[in-house]
């Protein structure tokens, strides 16, 4: 897209936002991430286009032609080079400004700058900021979890030492090896602007036991167990995400707010998102929420009975992608 035209976008990098795959820093479904930069939410969904103006300022051009986009990206997973340059025809808008943070730069251009602002200009795009904690942090925490789950996973079934992962499948979290430490590393991974990332394991160990039903207010199989006394349990807001869950399956929520992608072994990863709450969960295994309420923790919800049944009707019910 960049020609010796003042007016040239040199792109840096783009990303898709459809129904199955909108970057979750801009809502906890399809239509609030359209929302936040002023578009319908069609179903085809759109292509955003992050890059520098001639003279270094940022901007995101939103285009129509999603699959130009979707072959870009995939081009550029594979090391591979691709010239996205949209059709002008196909250009929807040009907001200035950023919503993702963007780590690389066009080689011989001023710094990336929000442009100078005219009369009537919107506020530029901006990242989320991450000396704080709020719901833009909270989906961003649940896809690092989604993320990382393969490792999480081998760490927790003792991948290594002899141990049969098969065996411990019906087992919760706090009888597994390792859960401290993977709910520790979860805190870290979901805590964007989480100061210096450490996270309490005794604190997390705990409510892997709750999770599991050992104590009060503890959450088992998605199943809720006697409330506790304790008026900061955490797990009065995992009680409320699964009960929203399950409130989905008779009235369905916005599109895009349940989000089902591949994963391996032929199980399925869910994406689900509320207001306050995210969850991040495998059809095949264990579940974990992440809370506005409870900053940079990563609260899991053990599998047994219960959870399968409602992972599996969430994922008939979610978007996927094309």
């Amino acid at each position: 897209m960049a020609t010796a035209d003042d007016d040239a976008l040199y792109v840096l990098t783009a990303v898709l936002l459809t129904p199955a795959q909108f970057p979750s820093v801009l809502g906890d479904d399809y239509p609030a991430a359209c929302a936040a930069l002023g578009l319908e939410p069609y179903a085809e969904g759109y292509g955003l286009v992050l890059g520098q103006d001639g003279e270094g300022a940022r901007w995101t051009v939103i285009i129509d032609d999603v699959s130009l986009v979707a072959v870009a990206i995939a081009s550029w997973d594979c090391g591979m080079e691709y010239d996205l340059s949209p059709d002008e025809r196909s250009v929807v808008a040009a907001l200035p400004g950023w919503p993702l943070a963007v780590a690389t730069a066009a080689p011989g251009l001023p710094a990336p700058h929000d442009p100078e602002p005219e009369e009537g200009d919107r506020t530029p795009l901006s990242p989320p900021d991450g000396t704080t904690w709020g719901p833009a942090q909270r989906r961003l925490g649940a896809d690092e979890v989604a993320l990382q789950w393969a490792a999480w996973r081998a760490e927790m079934d003792g991948e290594g030492d002899g141990k049969d992962p098969a065996a411990e499948a019906d087992a919760g979290p706090a009888d597994r090896p390792g859960t401290a430490d993977m709910a520790a590393r979860g805190g870290q991974a979901a805590a964007v602007g989480a100061g210096d990332g450490t996270a309490d394991p005794a604190g997390m160990a705990g409510m892997a036991e709750r999770a599991e039903g050992a104590g009060p207010g503890g959450v088992a199989d998605g199943r809720v167990t006697a409330q506790g006394d304790d008026p900061r349990d955490p797990y009065d807001g995992v009680r409320r995400a699964l009960a929203e869950l399950r409130g989905y399956l008779e009235d369905a929520p916005p599109v895009g707010r349940v989000r089902s992608s591949f994963a391996a072994g032929g199980a399925r990863m869910l994406r689900a998102d509320g207001p306050g709450w995210s969850l991040v969960a495998r059809t095949d295994d264990m579940a974990f929420v992440l809370l506005d309420d409870e900053p940079h923790e990563v609260l899991p919800v053990a599998r047994g009975p219960k959870l399968p049944g409602l992972l599996e009707a969430l994922d008939a019910m979610a978007v996927r992608p094309s």
